[in-house]
Parts: structure tokens; sequence; C-alpha cells
């Protein structure tokens, strides 16, 4: 059984999904799937509401040790730039 004061670091989790078992990770663009959204005010924190697969659903609503981790991940534009450029940058290597 799973520790539940061990706390998993994201960004660990997702760099060796991504290396060791791309095929296995979705990727879902946000702006798609946007379907409502608010700034923040003083009354309230911003929100957004987003369309997704009912799995995706029931993962969520399901027990807590489920079978998926979901992550939200920012990627700053020039790096999605970067990703399609065939000039290879110092320290890209």
């Amino acid at each position: 059984m799973a520790d539940p004061t061990h706390r998993h670091d994201p960004l660990r989790t997702l760099a060796f999904a991504l290396e060791k078992y791309p095929e296995r990770v979705q990727v879902a663009d946000l702006e798609r799937l946007t379907i409502e959204s608010a700034r923040q005010n003083e009354k309230r924190p911003a929100w957004v509401k987003v369309a997704v697969p009912d799995d995706w659903v029931k993962a969520l609503r399901g027990s807590r040790e489920g079978d998926r981790r979901f992550l939200l991940v920012e990627v700053p534009r020039e790096v999605e730039e970067r990703s399609e450029s065939s000039i290879i940058l110092p320290g890209e290597l």
C-alpha cells in the first residue's frame, strides 16, 4: 500500500513517463478543450471548465489510488517554436 504522506514530484514523473513510456502518455491541448473560463476577481479565483473524455472523469472521481495521474503542464510558446526548428542552439544537445 502506498504511503499517503509521500508526495510525488510531478515534473520527475512526467519526464520519466515521456522518456520511458511515451506511448502511454496522453496529451490534450487545453485551449481546444476549454468550454468556459473566468478571470480572477476579488470574490473568487480564476477558473477553467474543460471537456474531457468520460474515462478521465471516472478516474478523477474514483478512488484516490487510481491507475492514472493527471497533470496540468505549461509549455512556453518559445519552447514550442524551438521544437519545430532544425537549428540546434547551445545547450540543446
